[in-house]
């Protein structure tokens, strides 16, 4: 019951005109762009009304975004066409979803902490599968510092990440990146002001 109240919620909340986070891709995805290139297969999880997985498709990478939210693959579509390009996109609940299409080189996950611990170490350990050897897993979010703020994410700070908690659910990755501070966003109406963030780079074992 509580996947389908929280997909009825987004599909409330994406089912509108304006796009909730806006067009452009998170601050932490543009500045990694180096970290992709043309060919590459990424899967994008969560990906909501595309701003992520379009940007990844203007490189050139091979997408697959996945989301609960029908409203919001629309408009990722709608978006992708728009700026000339194409992903392939996917409605299906991450919780019973068998995470077709891989091995991925990339798996991408931007702000996702709609899911509750249980959920979320299901995830996380899917996504890791998701790789190739030797793929990177790229993770944003918020650390619970950000209920201080309240300029986004959710309000159960169970669902929020430290870096503790990351190191731990990643320990079988080799971890190239992880850093928490404190920065202005200015991503659509659902990220804006002084934000409370956490980065994961880290590198399936060949």
């Amino acid at each position: 019951m509580r996947q389908i109240d929280e997909r009825q919620r987004w599909n409330a909340r994406f089912g509108t005109a304006d796009y909730v986070f806006g067009t452009d891709p998170a601050a932490f995805l543009a500045r990694q762009r180096g970290l992709f290139a043309p060919g590459q297969k990424v899967l994008m999880v969560a990906d909501g009304e595309g701003r992520n997985g379009v940007f990844l498709a203007e490189l050139g990478c091979e997408v697959v975004s996945v989301d609960f939210s029908a409203p919001g693959l629309a408009k990722m579509q709608k978006l992708a066409a728009s700026r000339g390009v194409s992903l392939t996109t996917i409605e299906a609940d991450l919780a019973d979803w068998n995470w077709e299409g891989g091995p991925y080189d990339v798996v991408v996950a931007i702000f996702i902490q709609f899911a509750a611990p249980d959920l979320r170490a299901y995830i996380f350990g899917k996504m890791c599968e998701a790789l190739k050897p030797s793929g990177l897993l790229l993770l944003h979010g918020y650390t619970p510092k950000q209920i201080e703020y309240g300029t986004g994410g959710p309000s159960a700070v169970e669902n929020l990440y430290t870096p503790e908690l990351l190191r731990a659910q990643f320990a079988n990755m080799q971890i190239e990146h992880l850093s928490t501070y404190d920065a202005e966003l200015h991503e659509g109406a659902g990220h804006a002001g002084k934000s409370a963030l956490i980065d994961l780079i880290a590198r399936r074992n060949g």
